[in-house]
């Protein structure tokens, strides 16, 4: 992962920004992210992994999209030379301003009825955006040649996609963009305005709205701790609750397979036994 030189050099030459502080965001799976001060001003520095420019493009737009529909969600930073994005050797880095807020706490239950209900309405808003860098839904390829890193890997992810392929056959999801990794870290609320908001909209893709939910819930440390997330989204989102209580367990289970590829990748030994357990409870 990059330090802070790169981020600094990256603002300074990109956008002209010479910070005063740089403090790193809560990890995420897809993505790291900083909290930036120059000056009185305050944004958010998202560095996605390498080739997803273009979703992260997507995805800034979709910000710009929420706001006009009076979402709060960061304001994208054009580049000097009015890019989106500024391409780096470890990926596409960029920066928005700050919604203003404290991010929310996903142990605490009010902060999950305000980050389910942000949830949905940010689902419920995009129903009708479209870009052409936004994501197809793709399932993990259980073929990829990582996956040897450990025995039981490869069984397991192709185990977790073909479920996700027999829920998509046998039942109607509801389709939509999806934010890909929606962390309480990634939502705020501001206690002056009562008004909550988003960071920003991660890497967008199309897929079924309830694998969101599945990397919300995720979060929390699963079903049986993000009552009250679900409940918001329930209220505020397009998935009915039948449609979400059907496939919410076969689509956390694929979360947990994104995260045992992802730690595959990194050579993480310790995500891996953790995903393993998980994905062997799972599958029952």
């Amino acid at each position: 992962m990059p330090d802070d030189d790169l981020v600094r050099s990256t603002l300074r030459d990109q956008w002209h920004l010479t910070p005063s502080e740089i403090a790193p965001l809560p990890e995420e799976l897809l993505s790291r992210g900083w909290e930036i001060t120059a000056g009185p001003e305050r944004y958010v520095c998202r560095l996605a992994e390498p080739g997803a420019r273009h979703p992260v493009e997507a995805g800034l737009l979709a910000a710009e999209h929420l706001r006009i529909r009076n979402i709060a969600a960061g304001e994208p930073v054009r580049t000097l030379g009015g890019a989106l994005t500024a391409q780096t050797p470890a990926g596409a880095l960029a920066l928005l301003r700050r919604v203003p807020g404290r991010r929310l706490d996903g142990r605490d239950p009010v902060d999950q009825q305000w980050w389910g209900d942000r949830l949905g309405a940010v689902h419920r808003a995009l129903q009708h955006f479209h870009h052409a860098g936004l994501r197809p839904w793709q399932p993990l390829d259980p073929n990829a040649p990582h996956l040897t890193a450990e025995p039981w890997l490869r069984a397991a992810v192709a185990d977790a996609v073909g479920a996700v392929t027999r829920l998509s056959v046998t039942d109607r999801l509801t389709y939509g963009v999806l934010h890909g990794d929606p962390s309480p870290g990634n939502f705020v609320v501001d206690h002056r305005t009562g008004r909550a908001g988003l960071l920003d909209c991660g890497a967008s893709g199309v897929g079924p709205l309830v694998y969101d939910v599945a990397a919300a819930v995720h979060y929390t440390g699963g079903p049986c701790c993000a009552a009250e997330l679900i409940d918001g989204y329930v209220a505020a989102g397009p998935v009915h609750r039948d449609e979400l209580d059907a496939a919410l367990p076969v689509l956390l289970r694929l979360r947990w397979a994104v995260r045992a590829d992802r730690a595959a990748r990194r050579g993480d030994a310790g995500t891996l036994d953790q995903a393993r357990e998980a994905l062997e409870a799972a599958a029952g």
